[in-house]
């Protein structure tokens, strides 16, 4: 499997400082750079605990509110009474709320029924019953007060859970397959690689500036199932013909407004190595990525310029010190990674994927979720990069009956094709930066879609991803639909939120050998009230005009551009 040709992304031009440290200084450049530089941001958590918690949001100056809480997985959430037309023209202090976004880390997306007790308590108790399953394996609470916040760290770490660089310009959350350790077919288990990595640099000072976000994807499983084209580094479970299993690297995904697909380096990573290889990665991004512009500062940008053969060269000599092998790439996906259903796990027991709406949960479904996992004897849920979540080690003879009770929670694991695989980030509801609702939106049009096309028979599934911005933190660039929100200008004249569409992308996966970023058809808006009608005149058109075992995105491409209004 090889990616397809990443999109252009244009390097800064030559001939000035670009804030790279090893070329241009330490001098920084913006006042991103300013504030890092003159206080680490790791530092924030004991202001929080000693003075902001004490004397209240008003207490908080503005370079830890919008700068450095985010270390400490904190956003402030929008003010309710704005809308989405006000977006674009106003600052963050008239759009923040005096309430935050909190975002639990959780590594490889596992949990045990205890720690997902202690997240549903501070959901219920601080967060107004609130709990998104996000698409980086992490839970979001909303409506937390700085108040709080000592408390909540102080139950969230007596589980062994964290909050410590979720956000902010850092190594986040690393994703990992949900089925490692347990999976008959699994290549290698990267768990032990994730725990390395995970207790020897997060919170490490040394690698806690980087230019911008640091996003890491590990998988040993051969669907696929961590979307390691799109983050900055990607470590995916191969074969090698004389060393046996390791990783395939790949370096410089990421999507928001300039999509780029990462790339192989050509190397293989033995498990022994693979931290040490992360490690010069993430140090190779602090040391020679770009500081000048916030919006060309993510890794792909620097292996737009450097390319992967250089990329590779400079992380053996500076930071490894020894050649990497050549490798393998990996195998096609051969079915669904999102591992919604009832599957077989190496011991005998199965696990039971299921799929909450758009990933959106609470306090209250979670705490009901552990009540079933443990009846059945349980302890182990993992979440997915799909805003899915899986109940582990389940005995035959319980399978039939957890299904039942989790379907009357809301949690699917036989949902329809557009429950299954529909997702929306967090939208205009608590977001900043959102223009459009995405959340509800989606909900209400998966129920018209279910009603509307009953009688339509997939052969293949149809991803549809909602965002509420360009920033595509729901993926609209590798969804078959893709709908990026916008404010839209409506019959009467009057604003209304809509949607721009991107039809035909997608990640590696049973459907498709390689990834591929979504088309654009000139002028195609939707609004949200016409959204059903839009996805049911195309889906319907794919259906009559589909070859037999022809995927979305491959109609799309020979599709003419009235095929797809």
């Amino acid at each position: 499997m090889t990616a397809t040709a990443p999109a252009r992304v244009r390097p800064p031009r030559e001939g000035r400082s670009n804030g790279q440290w090893l070329v241009d200084g330490t001098t920084p450049l913006n006042h991103n750079e300013e504030f890092k530089a003159e206080d680490n941001p790791l530092n924030v958590r004991a202001r929080i605990e000693q003075i902001y918690a004490k004397e209240g949001f008003d207490s908080i100056p503005v370079d830890d509110l919008h700068g450095r809480f985010r270390w400490m997985g904190l956003y402030t959430q929008r003010r309710q009474d704005i809308s989405g037309s006000r977006t674009a023209s106003l600052g963050p202090d008239e759009l923040s709320d005096k309430y935050f976004m909190l975002r639990v880390r959780i590594d490889g997306g596992a949990v045990s029924t205890d720690q997902l007790r202690v997240i549903a308590g501070i959901s219920k108790e601080f967060g107004r019953d609130t709990a998104d399953i996000s698409d980086r394996q992490n839970v979001q609470l909303h409506w937390i007060r700085v108040e709080d916040m000592p408390e909540i760290w102080r139950r969230l770490e007596s589980v062994g859970l964290i909050t410590t660089e979720a956000c902010g310009d850092c190594p986040r959350v690393v994703l990992g397959s949900p089925v490692a350790g347990i999976a008959a077919d699994e290549i290698i288990d990267p768990t032990p690689v994730i725990d390395q990595i995970v207790e020897r640099f997060i919170g490490d000072p040394d690698i806690s500036n980087l230019p911008r976000k640091f996003k890491t994807a590990i998988t040993g499983h051969p669907s696929l199932d961590v979307v390691h084209e799109i983050n900055d580094i990607s470590l995916v479970g191969v074969v090698h013909p004389e060393l046996g299993p390791g990783y395939d690297l790949w370096v410089g995904g990421g999507l928001s407004v300039a999509p780029r697909l990462a790339e192989r380096l050509g190397t293989f990573v033995t498990a022994e190595q693979a931290p040490e290889v992360w490690h010069g990665v993430v140090r190779i991004f602090r040391d020679y990525g770009y500081r000048r512009l916030r919006n060309k500062a993510r890794l792909k940008f620097l292996l737009a310029e450097w390319g992967p053969e250089k990329f590779r060269q400079v992380l053996q000599d500076e930071y490894l010190g020894y050649p990497l092998a050549d490798g393998p790439a990996p195998a096609p996906a051969p079915y669904a990674g999102d591992h919604v259903g009832v599957h077989a796990q190496k011991d005998g027991r199965f696990y039971v994927g299921v799929a909450p709406t758009v990933g959106r949960v609470s306090g209250t479904i979670l705490n009901q979720l552990a009540d079933a996992a443990e009846r059945i004897g349980s302890q182990r849920l993992r979440f997915t990069p799909h805003q899915k979540l899986l109940v582990l080690d389940v005995p035959a003879d319980e399978v039939t009956g957890l299904v039942d009770e989790l379907k009357g929670l809301g949690l699917h694991a036989d949902p329809s094709p557009f429950r299954r695989n529909t997702m929306a980030c967090t939208g205009i509801q608590f977001c900043k930066l959102a223009f459009v609702d995405t959340k509800d939106t989606a909900t209400a049009t998966i129920a018209e879609l279910e009603n509307r096309l009953s009688d339509v028979k997939l052969e293949l599934p149809i991803t549809l991803n909602l965002n509420g911005c360009p920033n595509s933190c729901a993926r609209i660039q590798t969804a078959d639909i893709g709908l990026k929100g916008q404010i839209l200008t409506g019959a009467d004249g009057q604003p209304e939120f809509g949607f721009q569409v991107h039809l035909g992308g997608g990640l590696a996966s049973a459907e498709r050998e390689d990834a591929g970023l979504g088309r654009t058809v000139r002028g195609l808006k939707v609004s949200a009230e016409d959204l059903p009608e839009y996805v049911e005149r195309v889906v319907r058109r794919f259906a009559d005009d589909a070859e037999s075992g022809e995927s979305f995105s491959a109609w799309v491409k020979r599709s003419d551009e009235e095929a797809l209004r």
